[in-house]
């Protein structure tokens, strides 16, 4: 089964990921001629985009959550559009509508499709909690098919395609929180927090003076697919898939061999995607450093992110000072490693 699922790697995809590697530097270094700090968000939107993932990010107003998402997207060539969600925004605002169009030389009429923001590579979904459900949903069918359909014709999304939507934490009136089924559908929930006081002086500094830089793009859009399917071959040895595997299977409180810890403070568990996720993130993590084989260390970097919109804590952890985040750090610690690899087997493994 294994020899089935990873494709062994050719000479020119090996090279692609060690040019891989040498672009997401570059990538950052275009990105830090902008934004101050910020280095796990920029790494895990590069591990996102790179494994085909969309990304909901969680943080307070002002912390240049939009200003980050239109730099990386100069940084790679990509086309970048914003869409404000509102109460009063509609399904057809961000995926487009017919219009009847009149041929002045026959006098006939016929429909004209004239498309929506969604049409870009790379959209940021702006309080996408602040919409409607039926526009929210709208914006995910368009994520999970990479497709919208009006009346009854499909209109395919150009890839790559990248969702980050985001979400203010601290105001909640007047908005429609995301369905956990829904929230679901995002590979990442990232939490973008306040800089330190020395990236805070950077900021206060450059931003109030004559300061413009300009960004250099790196990757183009097709790069950027074709890197995609190489991050979908990089092997991945069973005991790392057995791993990702226990480490969902243990926050569902259902489960007969769900820890003591998980059935006081979680009222439900990830599904198979949390698993998918786990696997793809560490396959990205591992391509955007240049290596061909995926460890446990590469789940573990990617599982907060992975999994915590994915357990849903219930009112013991709630009363405790428990979230999810907490959950994940003890279950980390309690789901042993069983066969882990060497280094040498490891890339043995790999080819």
């Amino acid at each position: 089964m294994t020899d089935q699922v990873n494709v062994e790697l050719t000479q020119d995809d090996l090279a692609a990921l060690q040019g891989l590697k040498e672009a997401s530097e570059k990538v950052k270094a275009e990105l830090g001629k902008v934004i101050v700090g910020q280095d796990e968000v920029i790494e895990q939107l590069l591990i996102a985009i790179f494994a085909q993932g969309h990304c909901l990010l969680e943080g307070v107003p002002g912390l240049a959550k939009t200003l980050m998402v239109s730099t990386l997207a100069g940084s790679l060539h990509l086309d970048f559009n914003r869409i404000q969600f509102t109460p009063d925004l509609m399904p057809s605002d961000i995926t487009g509508t017919e219009v009847i169009q009149e041929d002045k030389a026959t006098g006939g009429r016929s429909f004209k499709f004239l498309p929506g923001p969604i049409f870009a590579n790379v959209i940021l979904a702006d309080e996408i909690n602040r919409t409607p459900p039926k526009t929210q949903a709208a914006m995910l069918e368009a994520m999970q098919e990479k497709k919208i359909t009006i009346g009854g014709q499909d209109h395919t999304l150009s890839p790559p395609f990248f969702v980050l939507a985001t979400q203010n934490p601290i105001e909640q009136e007047g908005t429609y929180p995301l369905p956990e089924a829904q929230q679901d559908r995002f590979m990442f929930k990232v939490f973008v927090r306040y800089p330190s006081f020395e990236e805070e002086y950077h900021i206060a500094e450059t931003t109030t003076a004559n300061f413009d830089p300009q960004v250099d793009a790196v990757l183009s859009g097709d790069d950027i697919v074709r890197l995609q399917g190489i991050v979908r071959r990089v092997p991945v040895a069973p005991h790392v898939i057995n791993y990702a595997l226990r480490l969902v299977r243990a926050t569902r409180v259902l489960e007969g061999d769900a820890p003591e810890f998980i059935q006081e403070w979680v009222s439900w568990g990830a599904g198979p995607r949390g698993v998918q996720y786990l696997i793809l993130g560490g396959k990205a993590k591992a391509a955007l450093e240049g290596r061909t084989f995926v460890t446990t260390d590469d789940v573990k970097a990617v599982a907060h992110p992975v999994l915590r919109h994915r357990v849903l804590t219930n009112f013991n952890a709630e009363s405790e000072g428990i979230n999810s985040d907490k959950v994940i750090d003890k279950l980390l610690e309690t789901v042993e490693e069983k066969g882990e690899m060497s280094r040498e087997n490891a890339l043995a493994f790999a080819g």
